[in-house]
């Protein structure tokens, strides 16, 4: 069975970059048409990982092969911010991470009690902005999922975090990560032998599951850009005075793209001694932690 564990709609608010906060969507994808899409790609279940949101949920909850998901915005003990998958949910579930998530320690106790599966979203990624070493020891020591390929990370990226994962013995969940209709579907994560829902997640926290589809990269992400601004315009109509600004977003991608590279070689290098770290120092730090709770 297949299923894009990372896909989002609607409902997953505003965008984050100054201004354009106020005026655009993270995504203006419709949850029907997400659920069209990824059935045209060939996935066998669907879900929605919306930021902190489940609103995508109400129109699909009468699909068989849908299950309710949210990407969780969570900041860690350093202060830096993570995204976090969650995975079958229920609304009582929702309403509870949220009331969590500014507290990480609370949230892993809730969600290793409940024994829901999730996963560490993008993490040679600084699209949640800067990152420290202690985050590296809490992805080691607590928790069980890495998302190793995702449909907007470059190649490097994806092959780092699979990397990572492996050499830390998690499981690996694959995603498109897509906020534009095109990318739907584009990368996903697969269980052979899965008959149902719970055969799949139980395969993926056995560490069964592969990774399938593509990368990110420059035309992609641009493409992306472009549709988002379109359908921005179409439910704003005023902002088509920002059309003139259009020409500018191959070249912010090919910075973005440039920044993200440098943040993985980083990162991704700094990782490599992370076993050693999570054993002398910020490590020791979560044990307590969890321990208290």
């Amino acid at each position: 069975m297949r299923c894009d564990l990372h896909v989002h709609s609607v409902h997953s608010g505003m965008s984050t970059p100054p201004f354009f906060r106020h005026i655009c969507r993270e995504s203006y994808s419709e949850p029907a048409a997400v659920y069209a899409r990824l059935k045209e790609k060939g996935m066998d279940l669907v879900t929605l990982t919306d930021h902190d949101s489940i609103g995508g949920a109400e129109s699909l909850r009468g699909h068989p092969e849908f299950f309710v998901s949210e990407e969780v915005t969570c900041r860690m003990p350093s202060g830096t911010m993570a995204h976090i998958g969650v995975y079958d949910i229920t609304e009582r579930q929702h309403i509870e991470i949220q009331r969590r998530r500014d507290d990480l320690a609370s949230l892993l106790a809730y969600l290793t009690e409940r024994r829901l599966l999730f996963s560490v979203n993008h993490v040679f990624s600084g699209l949640t902005g800067r990152r420290t070493i202690e985050d590296f020891c809490w992805f080691e020591g607590y928790f069980p999922a890495f998302e190793t390929g995702s449909g907007q990370m470059l190649p490097f990226q994806n092959w780092r975090a699979a990397e990572l994962a492996s050499r830390l013995g998690k499981a690996a969940i694959g995603g498109s990560d897509s906020h534009a209709l095109p990318s739907v579907g584009s990368a996903y994560t697969e269980v052979a032998g899965a008959r149902n829902r719970a055969e799949f997640l139980d395969g993926v926290r056995a560490g069964r599951a592969t990774v399938g589809g593509g990368h990110g990269g420059y035309w992609k992400l641009t493409r992306d850009i472009l549709w988002i601004a379109c359908e921005m315009m179409r439910e704003k109509p005023w902002t088509a005075l920002l059309a003139p600004l259009a020409p500018l977003i191959p070249v912010a991608t090919l910075a973005n793209m440039a920044e993200e590279m440098l943040f993985a070689r980083r990162w991704s290098a700094r990782a490599r001694g992370l076993s050693r770290d999570f054993a002398f120092g910020a490590g020791a730090a979560a044990q307590q932690a969890m321990e208290v709770l």
